[in-house]
């Protein structure tokens, strides 16, 4: 059998997981196998099957105009669609054509290596060492998409040792019960790894920090989402551990959710807690899981002017996207006297301006030893 594997043209920063896994899977089974990025005529390959993935659900329209550009180049083949997307959104999936819908994750997939070889550029392992997770986030698809929760035990199996990075999409890795093992693992395999989905600071107690003090994590990221359930005291905690720990506070990276149940006043304590505490606060806008259109939803305490001002304002006194821990924006959030105050760009008093020329020769040094994320966070499933 021929199969087409397909990433539809949507953007992202890391290879379609799922897809290299079927790649093994089918090329163990005897298969043909290629992968495209988008609309192709391959003029020398007619698959008998079309596998075309999907990320997030507002990223639906790349993802139909797949559908119907390979059953129109061969309509003899059948074309399966699955992902993020089709799990959320199945019966919307449907009306694109698709002979055949999956939902949720293919468990037996996560015993499989994937196909790097279709990503030749990618130089990184990924994988989940757990499914699920121990919160009920009411933000997360995680309990819709994996509503069981699995832990492994080793992760050497799924290692490539040519790649000594190593990416976990875990939700919650340290609530899983074998985080000690697979930690050991990732110090004697000698890999850098990025928790990618963050470290749940709840979580991070003295124990965590001691075992994860020596290991290479770039960057450390985490979320403080809400002052509920005591987050802003385990949030303090967590960094504190960890820079005892020997990680640098400018290399760890918050994500601050904010359009959500949270006011813009919320959001504003909550980032000037974190410059506050030396690191990076990386704000993240709410979605609805069911939203087919991005940045649309506004928050019923929030209005679109705040929506906008939190927007402008990573553009022009951000780096990355990010709030960085440089000290005139740590000044400028200490004498705002509100969200507005904070997030003005053009300052009503002389008295009030922040030193811009600090304010760049500092950005230009977070540049050269940080990494801040690109967009939203990775997909909790492939």
């Amino acid at each position: 059998m021929r199969v087409l594997l397909v990433q539809p043209e949507y953007y992202t920063q890391y290879p379609p997981l799922g897809l290299l896994k079927l790649s093994t899977f089918y090329r163990r089974s005897g298969c043909e196998v290629r992968f495209v990025r988008g609309r192709h005529i391959l003029l020398d390959f007619y698959p008998d099957e079309v596998d075309i993935t999907s990320l997030f659900t507002w990223a639906w329209k790349p993802v139909w105009e797949c559908v119907q550009f390979y059953k129109a180049l061969y309509p003899k083949a059948k074309v399966r669609l699955g992902g993020i997307y089709t799990s959320l959104l199945p019966h919307h999936a449907k009306q694109s054509g698709a002979d055949e819908i999956f939902v949720g994750t293919g468990n037996d997939l996560d015993e499989v290596v994937p196909d790097y070889d279709l990503v030749p550029k990618w130089k990184a392992n990924i994988l989940f060492t757990t499914r699920g997770c121990i919160r009920k986030c009411a933000f997360c698809a995680v309990p819709a998409i994996e509503p069981q929760k699995t832990a492994r035990k080793t992760l050497k199996d799924l290692i490539d040792p040519k790649l000594k990075k190593l990416i976990l999409w875990d939700n919650n890795f340290f609530g899983s019960p074998n985080w000690r093992e697979i930690l050991a693992e990732i110090r004697e395999l000698e890999l850098t790894v990025d928790f990618n989905q963050g470290i749940d600071a709840r979580l991070v107690f003295e124990e965590v920090a001691e075992r994860l003090e020596g290991i290479k994590v770039n960057p450390i990221r985490m979320a403080y989402d809400s002052f509920s359930n005591g987050m802003r005291r385990a949030m303090e905690r967590a960094i504190r551990l960890l820079s005892d720990a020997g990680f640098r506070r400018r290399k760890i990276v918050v994500y601050v959710l904010y359009n959500f149940t949270d006011s813009p006043e919320d959001f504003f304590f909550r980032v000037r807690d974190l410059l506050n505490w030396g690191v990076a606060a990386y704000p993240m806008r709410y979605e609805p899981l069911d939203s087919l259109e991005k940045n649309v939803y506004v928050a019923p305490n929030w209005t679109q002017g705040e929506l906008e001002m939190v927007a402008d304002a990573r553009r022009v006194i951000g780096y990355g996207g990010a709030f960085p821990p440089y000290e005139g924006l740590i000044r400028k959030f200490n004498r705002a006297q509100d969200f507005v105050d904070a997030m003005e760009l053009r300052p009503k008093k002389r008295s009030d301006t922040f030193d811009e020329v600090d304010l760049g020769s500092e950005l230009i040094e977070m540049g050269r030893d940080h990494e801040f994320p690109t967009g939203s966070l990775v997909p909790t499933t492939a």
